[in-house]
């Protein structure tokens, strides 16, 4: 009772707004309704090894879009949440260089609702890593904040230090797909501590954008070069054209 006392107060002082324009809402970590219309969440059919949306409807059969096709990807399965323009853009810039720490917490509802399939077999979940100089830069590893809301809903296994960045590459803003798969290559690595919970499990693989997928495969490479059985990935938002 005095809880729900406190939180109404604080409500009256402090009313909760929309994440992504300031407007009033009805609660704490919402979207109002035009930002919500607005976000382009990911629905109906999709690329099973990235998450893209596809034309048509599911046959049964696994589908995937030009580009995993053309370039296999080393996980098993993937999906998003969101397509990374207008409004979802604004949110994950937001999370990821503005402090906004507090959009990780509805951003990893919508991520866990677009994975649900990916959940089943008791996967062990894990954020794409940061190098330590730019975790300290940023004080917060974005990626970390959505998969620990993730497992956490999902009740499943998190490990927040799974894997670790061994050297730190320049940022893969502005460069093609063969220059980012270069860059990344043997920077992401297991971490040792954590041989005996890696072997042998599948691991659900976390991260807040994907454009080319070269960070996701150096990561998912780093967990089935651990004995991983297999890899997965969910990502908050899927750019559409790299």
């Amino acid at each position: 009772m005095l809880k729900a006392r406190i939180q109404t107060a604080v409500s009256l002082i402090y009313p909760p707004r929309c994440l992504a324009c300031g407007e009033w809402v009805d609660s704490d970590f919402g979207l109002c309704g035009p930002c919500w219309r607005e976000t382009p969440f990911i629905h109906g059919t999709c690329c099973h090894g990235c998450g893209v949306p596809l034309i048509g409807e599911e046959d049964g059969f696994r589908l995937e879009c030009d580009e995993c096709m053309d370039h296999p990807r080393p996980w098993q399965e993937g999906r998003a949440a969101l397509t990374y323009e207008g409004t979802a853009r604004r949110l994950v810039l937001a999370l990821k260089h503005g402090d906004r720490t507090e959009i990780a917490r509805p951003a990893g509802r919508w991520l866990g609702r677009a994975a649900a399939s990916l959940l089943v077999d008791d996967p062990l979940v894990a954020p794409v890593p940061l190098h330590w100089s730019r975790f300290l830069r940023r004080r917060y590893n974005q990626s970390d904040l959505l998969a620990r809301q993730m497992s956490r809903d999902a009740g499943l296994d998190y490990c927040p230090d799974l894997l670790r960045r061994v050297c730190r590459t320049p940022s893969l803003e502005g460069q093609g797909r063969c220059e980012r798969y270069a860059t990344l290559a043997r920077s992401i690595s297991a971490h040792p501590k954590h041989a005996a919970q890696i072997d042998g499990r599948i691991v659900l693989l976390v991260d807040d954008v994907m454009t080319s997928g070269a960070t996701l495969a150096a990561c998912s490479e780093a967990c089935l070069d651990a004995g991983a059985s297999a890899v997965r990935i969910a990502v908050l938002a899927r750019v559409t054209q790299s």
